[in-house]
């Protein structure tokens, strides 16, 4: 038996004022996993955890939940499928 995702972004790409913060980027979190998201200052993950918390929009790539594509309006969509954001300046 495979085991299903719980979240899953792929091939995920963002830019600011035509800077690149995201260029195909993937990342995969499995149910009763603990996971770290690692990098450089600028690195892109904040970007990344923005957009699967629905406060951004990719501009390429595929968000899935339990390995079923969403398309994320906002927050309160994020919130519907039981997905929040605790920023670390609050």
């Amino acid at each position: 038996m495979s085991q299903v995702n719980a979240l899953q972004l792929t091939g995920i790409s963002k830019s600011f004022d035509g800077f690149k913060a995201l260029i195909d980027a993937d990342f995969t979190a499995c149910w009763g996993e603990v996971h770290a998201l690692l990098g450089e200052n600028g690195a892109g993950k904040s970007s990344l955890m923005n957009i699967a918390a629905g406060l951004y929009a990719p501009e390429t790539g595929t968000l899935l939940l339990d390995d079923n594509p969403v398309q994320l309006q906002g927050p309160r969509d994020a919130s519907r499928y039981r997905i929040g954001m605790v920023h670390q300046h609050f």
